[in-house]
């Protein structure tokens, strides 16, 4: 252990600086020394020394170089992967110290899909933000229904809103927020929105907007249909927007599939009614994922309190 204690301290403590990790994360990134010298404003044999300088340190050799640039060896991927998480752990030291100073003050940067960022997350940052205006909160559109969480496991953001699909790895932390369910809708000047009964045959083969084939809802909707006896309908129009969703229901014409997630924050915005039919689409759980064992800022946990805040009459609806 003493052993191993010294060769840290005279080969990597007094010698590895983050400075020279930073500059090989840029040339990996931009595939060449020339370009990344360029991006950090250096000039290119100070960059050259750096990563040598490295490569001394660690007895490895940490790019291939060809005529069409460098490309990291498995020792640069392997150093480049925990640099990550020693960067990042330092930004949200930065940002702890700032919200030290400022209790009132720091960043969250979110990812969530569209059809929770049209209701449920503006919804938190606007009661984050009441309480606390200097809070800046970033939102990133990622996708969560495969619940590969890349932008979340790559650090781009401090935690994740989405749908919780199958059973999720070791390294996710998810707080579930609410169920939520799946309800059959039409614009208000549909010739259906002002039924007070109604059956699912009735609609089998109307004009319907529904979600892509290979979207993970569909084999949801799928059964849900067979349930009533039907196959699924022809897709007139295949989307994820909400943007196309809304539009085309407004004519009066399209039928879709909505969350009462979105229909609870929007609806009335939209125009859309809920038809009278009991899909019977399973309830999904609606969480926040964090990643294990990374240190959440005070701004992402007060974040997180706004979100509870916010589910909480929804999830005592859904009971």
């Amino acid at each position: 252990m003493a052993t191993a204690f010294k060769d840290w301290e005279n080969r990597i403590g007094r010698r590895l600086k983050l400075r020279d990790l930073h500059i090989l994360s840029a040339v990996v990134q931009w595939g060449s020394m020339v370009k990344a010298a360029k991006h950090l404003s250096m000039t290119q044999p100070a960059v050259s020394d750096a990563i040598a300088g490295l490569e001394d340190t660690l007895g490895v050799r940490l790019l291939d170089r060809s005529s069409k640039g460098v490309e990291p060896t498995i020792y640069a991927n392997a150093l480049l992967k925990r640099g990550l998480v020693v960067f990042d752990e330092l930004r949200a030291g930065i940002r702890d110290i700032e919200f030290l100073a400022n209790p009132k003050a720091g960043e969250v940067r979110v990812g969530c899909p569209e059809a929770l960022a049209v209701g449920l997350v503006p919804a938190i940052i606007d009661r984050l933000s009441g309480r606390y205006p200097r809070i800046d909160v970033h939102v990133l559109h990622a996708e969560t229904a495969t619940l590969e969480l890349r932008e979340l496991r790559e650090r781009h953001v401090d935690l994740m809103v989405g749908r919780i699909s199958k059973p999720l790895e070791d390294d996710i932390e998810a707080e579930i927020l609410f169920e939520e369910r799946r309800f059959v809708v039409a614009g208000a000047r549909s010739r259906w929105a002002g039924r007070r009964k109604l059956a699912l045959s009735e609609l089998a083969h109307e004009p319907w907007i529904l979600d892509p084939s290979n979207a993970a809802s569909t084999p949801l909707i799928t059964n849900a249909f067979r349930a009533h006896g039907l196959e699924l309908p022809r897709r007139n129009v295949a989307s994820f927007s909400l943007h196309v969703r809304t539009y085309l229901l407004a004519t009066g014409r399209f039928l879709a599939i909505m969350s009462d997630t979105t229909l609870r924050f929007r609806a009335k915005d939209w125009s859309v009614k809920v038809l009278p039919i009991d899909l019977g689409v399973p309830p999904q759980k609606v969480a926040i994922f964090t990643l294990k064992n990374r240190t959440l800022s005070p701004a992402v946990k007060l974040f997180i309190e706004s979100a509870r805040e916010v589910a909480k009459p929804v999830a005592k609806r859904n009971r």
